[in-house]
């Protein structure tokens, strides 16, 4: 595919199915998005690690420490349109390896920063941008070779977030206490670079229903040979006897049998000849067909804006990312001020991870039942309201056993809501497959102001009521109002939002061709009456 004339540049040839194949190729791209969830939110979310040893070396506090993480956020997700602008431009491959690239230089030069400021450049911008530019297109390509199973291989390639979080973090903590923050930087780093192996491993996927059609085109059977064979035969001996005798007769089966080598190769030749020129006809046509859709694709479109149920689904993003980041990052410091002890404190995250890993494989077999194909939003509307009790829930009790209750149940909704709600833009209860890369930018630019402001918002909220718990208050409220929007989303693809307004346009219609049907049945009656005026008068 070109675009203003020039060529993506790709790495592997693209992959050619009538449908989306539900595996094939697919596995390496679901095993690259795995690497890649790895280094990406994986390193984020571990990135708590260092903030310790940041603050006491650089005599920092908390609230400016959490900005290196909200701006990394932030940069990932705001970038979004442009991830899809460049996807679009110049194709997966090297959209990702590009990534993959500024990724890891951003991280590196973050073990040579000086200031939390360096940092905010180094971590924040540079790695941010690098983040969005290697997960998105990914997960957007990985929907693409999937369709029945879409759920389940989404739910499993994104456990390396969570295994990220569950393994590589104690190992890199392990890490930096033996050779500092800096160097273990480093090693995160050169890391992230094999992100850009699994970009090149990234081949594009074209859906083409004519494609088995266009292929049997040039694959005649020995039956269609033969008869070739056959009419060849006939045409030529009948030639020859014309010229010999002018005698029109028809030739016999019997003196077609004894055709020499060199009509055999005629013969392969004209048949070869015919197919290339079948095949070349089909291309043309086409291309007359697909034209304006393939030779100039928009670069971003925005008219996904125009539609209510992605703007309904874009504000359920917006809400729901507010109860995202906080428990993360507060959940230690709750379980202290009620009285249990920082050594077991710290097993709540760990709780977070292996109930998070449970989650996303849950939610991926869920999924993939027949039964709950077509129902899927209804399910992620339920995780969202539990999610929301289990919040308020943290407020509530206060000893370790209920704080590890109630981390569980959020860190199994947490994965169950993580792995779909991207990939659920590609049902059609939303925007569906074919814009899909366009709204997934959108989507992730959308709800990027709340990944932002969402861990500044707990802080300022614990400052001013000396309260671990208004941070998870937030995040519950966050959540509700999520739910609310989410519920709205297929009412608004079927237009029943709209209902009052259609009704009207068609009681409108239908007043209208009532009176046309009166007004065609008076002229009826007007000229039969005529006629049988004239009927009487012959009479």
């Amino acid at each position: 595919m070109t675009v203003f004339g020039l060529k993506p540049l790709r790495f592997l040839g693209p992959n050619v199915y009538p449908t989306p194949p539900d595996g094939g190729w697919g596995w390496v791209v679901a095993v690259a998005f795995f690497v890649v969830e790895v280094f990406t939110f994986g390193t984020i979310k571990s990135f708590g690690i260092f903030l310790q040893d940041l603050m006491e070396e650089f005599g920092e506090t908390n609230s400016r420490a959490s900005w290196i993480i909200s701006i990394s956020i932030f940069v990932m997700t705001f970038n979004g349109p442009l991830s899809s602008v460049m996807t679009t431009r110049f194709g997966f491959q090297i959209v990702v390896m590009l990534g993959g690239f500024i990724m890891s230089v951003g991280t590196i030069a973050t073990s040579f920063t000086t200031s939390f400021n360096q940092m905010y450049i180094t971590h924040g911008l540079v790695a941010g941008f690098g983040y969005c530019l290697t997960f998105l297109p990914t997960v957007t390509i990985l929907s693409q070779y999937f369709k029945d199973r879409r759920s389940l291989v989404i739910a499993l390639a994104s456990t390396g977030e969570s295994l990220s979080m569950f393994a590589l973090a104690p190992a890199f903590s392990a890490l930096k206490n033996k050779i500092g923050w800096r160097h273990t930087m480093v090693v995160i780093g050169a890391l992230q670079s094999t992100t850009i192996i699994c970009g090149a491993m990234l081949r594009p996927i074209i859906i083409d229903p004519d494609a088995t059609r266009k292929k049997e085109n040039c694959k005649s059977s020995p039956q269609d040979i033969n008869g070739k064979e056959v009419r060849v035969k006939n045409k030529t001996s009948h030639s020859q006897e014309n010229e010999l005798t002018g005698d029109s007769g028809i030739q016999s089966l019997k003196d077609t049998d004894n055709g020499g080598p060199q009509e055999r190769t005629l013969l392969e030749k004209s048949i070869d000849n015919e197919c290339a020129a079948n095949s070349e006809e089909t291309k043309n046509k086409d291309l007359k067909e697909k034209k304006l859709p393939h030779q100039k694709p928009k670069l971003l479109d925005f008219s996904i804006l125009k539609e209510n149920s992605f703007i309904l689904y874009s504000l359920f993003g917006l809400f729901a990312t507010l109860g995202f980041f906080a428990p993360h990052l507060y959940i230690i410091e709750l379980s202290v001020s009620w009285g249990v002890k920082r050594e077991r404190a710290s097993l709540m995250l760990s709780i977070m991870a292996v109930s998070e890993i449970l989650g996303r494989f849950s939610i991926g077999w869920i999924l993939s039942r027949p039964c709950l194909m077509e129902k899927k939003i209804l399910v992620l509307l339920g995780c969202i309201v539990i999610m929301a009790a289990d919040l308020v829930g943290f407020t509530l009790v206060r000893e370790f056993y209920g704080l590890a209750v109630c981390c569980a149940l959020y860190g199994f909704f947490m994965g169950t809501i993580a792995c779909t709600h991207i990939p659920m833009l590609a049902e059609d209860d939303v925007v569906g497959i074919e814009r899909m890369n366009a709204a997934a930018g959108v989507y992730v630019f959308i709800h990027s102001f709340a990944g932002l402001a969402g861990p500044p918002l707990g802080g300022v909220l614990v400052d001013v009521t000396g309260n671990y718990g208004s941070a998870f208050y937030s995040c519950a409220a966050g959540m509700a109002v999520s739910a609310v929007f989410l519920a709205l989303v297929r009412p608004a693809k079927k237009g029943l939002i709209c209902k009052r307004k259609n009704s009207k346009c068609v009681k409108y219609t239908k007043e209208a061709s009532t009176n046309n049907m009166s007004q065609e049945n008076v002229a009826l009656d007007h000229t039969h009456n005529e006629d049988a005026a004239q009927n009487d008068q012959t009479v």
